[in-house]
């Protein structure tokens, strides 16, 4: 029997040490590789082919030698059973297309996208129509579904949860996808384990992602449970964990935690305290709120100097004194930022938003904003209100600061700050919002209007859908620069209704260009809209393929 002596690490760096020096400096060792009394195949004994032909041979040693391990190892549990149905056929197909792409499809020089559509973005879309369908990933795909997600944050929350347990099952095995052991965004943690000494154990011993993950899921069954089990660990916890877990309060917040905030404004760490503030200043019975609005009332109110129509007073606070500190009113300021405004603004954006309509004789929120403001405070005024709105959720008063769409950016009744706009929009309901959105960017154009689409709701509505395309539209007619609107086109390619793209097909022709567009403008328009009608048909596509009942998804 032919014993072949092993490849030691000292044979090959060897090797490596004479292709270093020269092989006129130094002559490679050969090994022998047969039986005992056997000699060696002829073949070159110095040089250059004799330091090849000994790289060749422990190449094959290296790649084919193979130490007995001195125990096998355990066998991997059995993948567990996961009873979600896989998608139909075509849709599978779909998902691995999806996830084999890696590069924008159509890519020409230049940095030009093509007409073709961008497969990158709609695997979020696949994912989000396979959730709400109740499908699993297919055993075969996830490998590459759990690459997908270690290489784009984004992805992960969705494509854990299609993943589902025998995405967690692999994960065990493979060092590159261990952050899906992280725990698992949007998963209940409570699943399997509903009893008291379950969570107990998992809060006690659990790591921090999953402590955070298994508060906001009792705070979403159990408010009152959620809390009891926050103050059992509160004064163990680290400052940077108190926060965390302070800001899970704010699912199913109400007036039974106001104690705990209270006691929380006391914490010794700034943030926590800002963030009780915070909590607190959401809760409009509270002492906390009662105590904000009574010191704004000293600060904001009718202006009663004789002058010729209602307006609104403001005295800024002087001090920021051992109670305002006590009830999280930060004293230093920013750079740049007045004291006193910045002292003033902590304390309206924490006033019940009820509070102004008493103090201004029963006027409504509209009315309280559309009156002046003495002495230049009033864009430091309704900044504090627009904080205050968001943070309380009120409806009303997001509509009166954001006026009407189609005022002036700058002249409007409430705030000009697209920032803020986006912030209050998020109150008002979907439709409502869209409608907003919709009339913002006919009045003034996609320059200013893409942080407030990505407040709506997917798919746009009809009339916003139609409003964002007739400005497209616009745009290239008036021979502006295609590539300045490259962001809102990726936003529609994502967010308009399949259903217009028959609609669209007529802008996918070149136009000729205005006598001072851009060179090429008119190519680039032309591409962008035959890729955003592509686009649309390949998601009202996938649709179809992964619905139920659907000539192209599975049958009932």
């Amino acid at each position: 029997m032919t014993t072949p002596r092993p490849t030691t690490p000292t044979a090959w760096e060897e090797l490596v040490t004479t292709a270093l020096l020269g092989t006129d400096r130094r002559i490679p060792r050969r090994v022998h590789t047969g039986s005992p009394g056997q000699s060696r195949p002829p073949g070159p004994t110095s040089g250059p082919a004799a330091l090849l032909d000994e790289a060749a041979v422990h190449t094959v040693r290296r790649r084919a030698g193979l130490r007995p391990a001195p125990l096998a190892a355990a066998l991997p549990e059995p993948a567990p059973h996961d009873p979600r149905p896989e998608p139909p056929g075509a849709a599978c197909r779909r998902l691995a297309s999806l996830l084999a792409d890696r590069t924008t499809p159509g890519a020409a020089a230049g940095g030009r996208r093509g007409s073709a559509p961008d497969l990158t973005e709609l695997l979020p879309q696949w994912l989000a129509v396979a959730r709400a369908h109740g499908y699993r990933a297919p055993a075969p795909l996830l490998p590459a579904l759990l690459d997908a997600a270690r290489a784009r944050t984004d992805l992960r929350p969705a494509a854990l949860a299609f993943a589902g347990p025998l995405g967690l099952w692999l994960a065990r095995l493979n060092p590159d996808w261990r952050f899906a052991l992280r725990g698992t965004p949007g998963a209940d943690p409570l699943t399997g384990s509903d009893s008291a000494k379950d969570v107990r154990q998992l809060w006690q011993e659990g790591l921090f992602a999953e402590r955070v993950a298994l508060l906001t899921a009792v705070r979403t069954r159990d408010p009152a449970e959620g809390l009891t089990l926050l103050i059992s660990t509160w004064p163990t916890e680290r400052a940077e964990d108190r926060l965390m877990f302070l800001d899970s309060l704010r699912t199913g917040l109400s007036d039974t935690d106001e104690s705990f905030l209270e006691q929380a404004l006391a914490d010794r760490s700034r943030n926590v305290r800002a963030t009780a503030a915070e909590l607190l200043s959401a809760l409009p019975r509270s002492a906390f709120a009662a105590r904000m609005a009574e010191r704004s009332a000293s600060c904001v109110g009718p202006d009663r100097t004789g002058g010729t129509g209602a307006a609104i007073a403001v005295e800024a606070p002087h001090e920021c004194d051992a109670g305002m500190q006590r009830d999280g009113v930060v004293p230093a300021p920013p750079p740049g930022r007045g004291a006193r405004a910045w002292w003033l603004g902590q304390l309206v954006e924490a006033t019940p938003l009820a509070a102004w309509s008493g103090r201004f004789g029963g006027r409504s929120a509209e009315e309280i904003v559309a009156l002046d403001v003495a002495d230049d405070w009033r864009d430091e005024l309704h900044a504090a209100w627009c904080r205050a709105t968001v943070r309380q959720r009120d409806a009303e008063w997001a509509r009166a600061l954001l006026g009407s769409p189609a005022a002036p950016l700058a002249t409007g009744p409430g705030t000009s700050s697209l920032a803020e706009r986006s912030r209050l929009l998020s109150v008002l309901p979907g439709g409502e919002r869209a409608a907003w959105v919709a009339g913002f960017v006919s009045a003034h154009g996609l320059s200013d209007a893409f942080q407030l689409l990505g407040t709506c709701a997917v798919p746009w509505a009809a009339p916003l859908g139609r409003a964002v395309v007739d400005a497209l539209d616009i745009a290239r007619d008036a021979g502006s620069y295609p590539w300045s609107f490259s962001g809102v086109m990726g936003l529609a390619e994502r967010c308009l209704d399949p259903a217009e793209a028959e609609r669209l097909e007529v802008l996918t022709g070149r136009s000729d260009d205005p006598e001072d567009a851009a060179p090429g403008a008119g190519d680039y328009w032309a591409e962008a809209f035959q890729r955003l009608v592509a686009t649309l048909r390949l998601r009202a596509l996938m649709r179809a393929e992964l619905t139920p009942g659907s000539a192209l998804g599975p049958q009932p």
